[in-house]
């Protein structure tokens, strides 16, 4: 399984441009797979495209990797950062746009069950609501993963690819725990992928997000349509004109050196009306 994480990373740095981000459940289970591809010499491979960093415990260390990786990303070079499910950069921080075009998520990210503070919640959420431990337990893993994926859509002109590599994510008790933005585009023709099928649906979106935007596309996705929006500003102008004649307004001032400005006042707060 490691071997195959490897392989589908490393074949992933190649296609996608600029950013992507990896997450594990753990710090040991992340080192530990790091590990295995140096051994295996996946992380040379990777480097043959990507620079690769990695989230570590110290604070100080993660603070560097993550500067790093935003100039290497900002520059064009393109940069792997291998991050922890529940660690700094899942809690906080934003890939938008060029710093996460792809997040995958490796595992599925169940917490530490062995705590007494985690023991306790679960007795209260049984005791109180009658809500069954394995329940909530896969209910936080999914939503631990579908805020690591949420890391790189941070806006509606944003977009990125979201691989979910764990075979465990197509079962019901799973699948339907993750959030609904997630589920309209989790289609059936992509669960069970292979890594050869996975990379070549990636390229296949990348080629479509490459095309130039059409903005008659996306009409249909707004609540107003063009017509509404001509008429609005016709409007405006009706408005502007109306107001300019009813105080009589001037329409051109002179400054201290006796040329003549616009003003721009007036129509901006008629927009805003």
């Amino acid at each position: 399984v490691i071997r195959n994480y490897g392989h589908l990373l490393t074949q992933l740095s190649a296609v996608v441009p600029d950013g992507i981000v990896a997450f594990f459940p753990s710090y040991h289970y992340l080192e530990s797979t790091f590990a295995t591809w140096y051994e295996q010499h996946i992380v040379d491979q990777i480097q043959r495209y990507k620079l690769l960093f990695v989230e570590t415990q110290d604070a100080e260390e993660t603070s560097l990797a993550l500067a790093a990786y935003h100039r290497a990303c900002e520059n064009g070079r393109g940069a792997v950062l291998l991050s922890v499910v529940r660690g700094r950069v899942s809690e906080g921080i934003d890939f938008d746009h060029h710093l996460g075009r792809c997040v995958i998520m490796f595992g599925v990210p169940y917490v530490y069950t062995q705590s007494r503070i985690f023991k306790a919640r679960l007795d209260f959420l049984r005791e109180q609501y009658n809500v069954k431990p394995n329940e909530f337990i896969t209910f936080d893993a999914m939503r631990h993963a579908a805020q690591c994926l949420g890391r790189a859509i941070r806006g509606k002109s944003d977009y990125g690819i979201m691989i979910l590599a764990d075979k465990r994510y197509a079962r019901a008790d799973k699948r339907f725990k993750l959030p609904g933005w997630i589920q309209s585009q989790l289609q059936d023709a992509f669960i069970n992928l292979s890594i050869e099928e996975a990379v070549q649906a990636s390229r296949r979106f990348l080629r479509l997000m490459g095309q130039p935007f059409d903005k008659d596309d996306q009409l249909g996705l707004s609540l107003l349509t063009r017509e509404h929006v001509d008429k609005l500003i016709a409007q405006n102008k009706t408005a502007s004109v109306i107001l300019a004649g009813k105080f009589n307004l001037q329409t051109n001032t002179t400054n201290d050196l006796g040329s003549s400005i616009q003003p721009r006042t007036v129509t901006t707060a008629l927009a805003f009306q």
